[in-house]
């Protein structure tokens, strides 16, 4: 199972990309500032932004699910009962993960943004996708509502799962980084060697390392035994 960019490039106005690397098994984090081209790059692996040139081949890849920032880009429901049934989801069960009991018949439309994001990534994740791309999937989540999607990425290790965010807060743990950077998408690396060589990491990591106390990894497990280490 793998994704792999050969020297693609994408150019929309006066705006490009350019990106070139392997996705392979595990939990990928796509970094960058906001209007670097995460979602462009998340469309373009997704096949509905055809790059300028090169290549994206998709070996083992069956089927492919793309997460939109704005959940309800994705309502086709005229109920929350509806809009699980839409992904082929038991509604009782989704509506109960996401803290939405006795919602069945209430209009996805007049949850709050929240709400209904819980309800987008509870449908999304209970889909068994060879490919997930999950662009900024913590917008419009509280701190407790982050975490909790960060407990359901960790079950993610036999598909590959591609997170497009700026988050500089909570975080699940990742098995590889990449950093989007004046138009270019670098492979960071595996961490804790990536968090070295990651330009823009989020202040806490960026203190611990300076520290001498760098975390094995980014989840705040992994930040907590870095801060308490002696």
């Amino acid at each position: 199972m793998r994704v792999s960019l050969d020297r693609i490039r994408i150019t929309r106005g006066n705006f490009s990309l350019t990106a070139d690397g392997t996705f392979d098994k595990g939990v990928h984090l796509v970094s960058g500032a906001v209007g670097s081209g995460k979602s462009t790059l998340a469309l373009c692996i997704a096949g509905m932004l055809p790059p300028e040139r090169g290549t994206i081949q998709r070996s083992g890849i069956g089927s492919t699910m793309l997460s939109l920032q704005f959940p309800e880009h994705h309502v086709t429901g005229m109920t929350a009962a509806e809009e699980c049934t839409s992904w082929g989801c038991e509604p009782d069960t989704i509506l109960a993960l996401c803290g939405l009991n006795g919602h069945n018949k209430t209009s996805p439309l007049a949850l709050s943004r929240g709400e209904l994001k819980r309800l987008h990534l509870a449908c999304v994740l209970n889909n068994p996708h060879d490919l997930f791309l999950l662009d900024e999937p913590f917008s419009s989540l509280d701190c407790e509502e982050k975490y909790a999607f960060c407990t359901l990425i960790a079950h993610h290790t036999s598909n590959i799962t591609i997170i497009f965010t700026h988050e500089q807060s909570v975080l699940p743990k990742f098995d590889r980084i990449w950093e989007i950077e004046n138009g270019i998408l670098h492979d960071r690396g595996t961490p804790p060697e990536a968090l070295k060589t990651w330009n823009s990491p989020p202040p806490l990591i960026k203190k611990l390392i300076a520290a001498g106390k760098s975390p094995r990894n980014i989840s705040q497990k992994d930040i907590l035994e870095a801060a308490c280490r002696t």
